[in-house]
């Protein structure tokens, strides 16, 4: 601190120390502030738990509370104004650096799909979350279970774990989130943002049931062209292969 803003703080009253104490207080308060407000988002409702064996909370059926839907619960919802285009694939198991246990963050949870994967409504691809906005959770969150741990580990490191690709279409297809959720989710009355895993669901199957994405959509021009038709989508061939 300056001589003169060492001044500011005489005639105020205040020595240089007292301001530290005060500024630490501060910190710290607000710091259990955000802890007990990530907390609170992060605490359903309707569940009981238990451990699973990544060292994560699983539900264990409770009673729900009396018109409470869970938000992400499986209410029999359907998305509005949309068909869902049919096809079923199995696909590998793809091992990944860190077992990510979608259902503990979208099911459990309730964080939506959007907001890990921030690039989707407005770019081409979804994106892969960056480490730090991970990390912007997890660095007071379950910080002792061995997924967590795992992941803190790369985060010292100062290296994004390598996650590799699950859903994937040859480069001479041309496809974007962003023109799909438009449709579906924003430009789509009655169908609440809170629901977007729904529309995910469409080429990405139940990723909110899964643990690591698995792929079991087809993605494939049949299944497509069959959306695009059910839906009234383009047919011209310059819309996905430019």
């Amino acid at each position: 601190m300056s001589v003169k803003n060492r001044g500011s703080w005489r005639r105020l009253g205040v020595s240089h120390s007292r301001c530290n104490e005060r500024c630490d207080v501060g910190a710290i308060l607000a710091a259990l502030l955000a802890l007990m407000l990530a907390l609170t988002m992060l605490l359903p409702a309707n569940a009981a738990y238990a451990a699973d064996e990544g060292g994560f909370s699983v539900p264990i059926t409770a009673p729900t509370p009396e018109g409470y839907d869970g938000g992400y619960a499986d209410d029999g919802f359907k998305v509005p104004n949309a068909v869902p285009p049919k096809g079923a694939y199995d696909g590998v198991n793809v091992e990944q650096p860190i077992e990510f246990p979608h259902y503990i963050h979208t099911k459990v949870n309730q964080i939506n799909c959007m907001y890990c994967h921030t690039y989707a409504r407005r770019s081409k691809v979804a994106g892969i979350p960056p480490l730090s906005k991970c990390m912007s959770c997890h660095l007071v969150i379950a910080t002792d279970k061995p997924r967590i741990k795992k992941l803190t580990e790369y985060w010292e490191k100062g290296i994004a774990p390598p996650w590799k690709k699950v859903h994937d279409v040859p480069d001479f297809v041309h496809f974007t989130h962003e023109k799909h959720l438009k449709k579906f989710i924003f430009d789509n009355p009655g169908m609440p943002v809170e629901k977007a895993f729904e529309v995910c669901a469409f080429c990405h199957g139940e990723v909110k049931n899964m643990t690591v994405a698995r792929k079991v959509k087809p993605l494939n021009m049949g299944f497509c062209v069959r959306c695009h038709e059910a839906n009234n989508g383009p047919n011209d061939c310059w819309k996905c292969h430019k």
